[in-house]
């Protein structure tokens, strides 16, 4: 079970029925596939070759190593106020089907503010009446916008089934369970489709390798207990540095799109939003892979991330908050900064038009600071020319760190860390109608502080 969107008064959860409750540990691994094979393949092979090119002989998907094969069944959710179980809601039973990777969504509203609930998912075969299968939860619903409410949140990014640091699943998330933060997000590249073991040639493939990730324990505990927020990225869309119209084996970009933001997580049109925890803090979340322009466009006004569309939505709602605190949550960096050989993202030559433009007006708009997935170190940076202040968050492990040298500080850097690990933000209010306080810390993949930066700027800042 797995959570998004979370507001006031709404939620979107999502579950899958699976043929068994874990996933497949004594299976057959995949062909390992050369890089040169790889670029080679993925655009001659017929869909079945590219399939069948990485495994076995003989050896079928569902019985590999990590399979979680789903199937057909019965669910339905039961909910209600950790306190108030008397309020609790029952939706009727709903068949999983193939078409849909055996995945099941729920849109709830008319929730609390500001409220902790306990969710159930129960589940049987088709046409049977005993449940065969429980699963347990949470979430917890954003406070009322006028209220001031202290808090904490995490964010990471860059994770990947092949890379992780343990074998029930990646050591950040009991390191985050233990600070109890009341949203979490996880900032794009959930999981890597062009990488190894396999290569996600196939929507099946893709559709393996996230039934793989989130069988793991410690990545399944934690986002069925926890409330969070999904963001996309080029690698768990495609393939690196994408954009539309390309493909990716046998998967076209709209295929990938309508995976990640239509089945495997919770849907949302438009897949960007805004939403208040509180009176001092209110967060925005961009989607920065659906409208862009491709790499290879001439730079120039016309040539966007964020689109049109989005980015008058961004600006006007920022200039409307009241907030104190106003975090943009970013797939990409908008400051950096990043390696000359990107073409990618705001903080390169290749989309420097419309990333000064963006720089320049969030840089003007009190309490804005960037916080970016995608880049596999952590930093903190101000722009030279704005002031705007952006965190990176790093890899979701000290194996996935990669892209930039240890002591290459540049003037932008207040803080620069070379490994994985996560972000952490607290609200905090001294006493009853004093100045929020927001604190911004970067960890270890075990959660050991290593930065600590306070707003508004002060003696905290190191």
């Amino acid at each position: 079970m797995r959570n998004s969107w979370v507001d006031q008064h709404s939620i979107v959860l999502w579950t899958r029925t699976t043929a068994q409750p874990e996933m497949t540990q004594a299976g057959p691994e995949f062909v390992a596939i050369d890089r040169e094979q790889e670029r080679l393949w993925e655009s001659t092979l017929s869909e079945q070759q590219l399939l069948q090119v990485q495994m076995p002989d003989g050896a079928r998907l569902d019985q590999m190593k990590g399979a979680c094969p789903g199937a057909a069944g019965e669910v339905r959710l039961i909910y209600f106020p950790r306190n108030s179980e008397t309020l609790k809601r029952v939706t009727d039973w709903r068949i999983t089907e193939a078409g849909h990777d055996f995945c099941c969504q729920w849109k709830l509203d008319g929730l609390q503010a500001g409220t902790r609930y306990v969710t159930v998912v129960e589940a049987r075969p088709v046409g049977r009446k005993e449940v065969t299968a429980v699963l347990r939860g949470g979430f917890e619903t954003a406070p009322q916008p006028d209220q001031q409410t202290p808090h904490t949140f995490c964010m990471t990014t860059c994770h990947d089934y092949i890379r992780r640091d343990d074998d029930t699943g990646h050591r950040i998330y009991p390191a985050m369970t233990r600070l109890d933060p009341d949203w979490m997000i996880h900032a794009g590249d959930v999981e890597y489709y062009d990488k190894p073991n396999p290569y996600a040639w196939t929507i099946d493939l893709m559709r393996f390798k996230w039934a793989r990730l989130f069988a793991l324990p410690k990545v399944r505990d934690f986002y069925s207990n926890h409330t969070s927020y999904f963001i996309k990225d080029d690698h768990d869309t495609l393939k690196n540095d994408c954009w539309p119209g390309q493909k990716y084996g046998s998967v076209s970009f709209e295929q990938g799109v309508r995976l990640f933001n239509e089945e495997q997580f919770p849907s949302r049109t438009p897949r960007y939003t805004t939403v208040s925890w509180g009176k001092d803090l209110q967060f925005w979340i961009l989607e920065g892979r659906d409208y862009r322009s491709p790499n290879t466009m001439k730079d120039g006004p016309e040539k966007t991330i964020l689109g049109a569309e989005q980015k008058a939505w961004l600006l006007q709602s920022l200039r409307a908050s009241t907030a104190t605190f106003k975090l943009v949550f970013s797939p990409t960096p908008l400051v950096g900064p990043d390696r000359n050989s990107k073409t990618d993202n705001h903080a390169n030559e290749t989309f420097e038009y419309e990333g000064h433009q963006l720089r320049t007006v969030l840089s003007e708009i009190p309490g804005v600071i960037v916080l970016s997935g995608d880049r596999h170190w952590q930093y903190a940076s101000v722009d030279s020319q704005t002031g705007l202040w952006e965190f990176g968050c790093g890899p979701g492990s000290d194996r996935h760190e990669l892209g930039w040298r240890e002591g290459d500080v540049r003037p932008e850097h207040r803080f620069l860390r070379v490994r994985g690990g996560f972000l952490s933000g607290q609200l905090s209010y001294h006493q009853p109608d004093s100045q929020p306080r927001l604190l911004i810390r970067h960890h270890t993949v075990d959660g050991e502080e290593v930065s600590r930066f306070e707003f508004p700027q002060g003696s905290g800042n190191h």
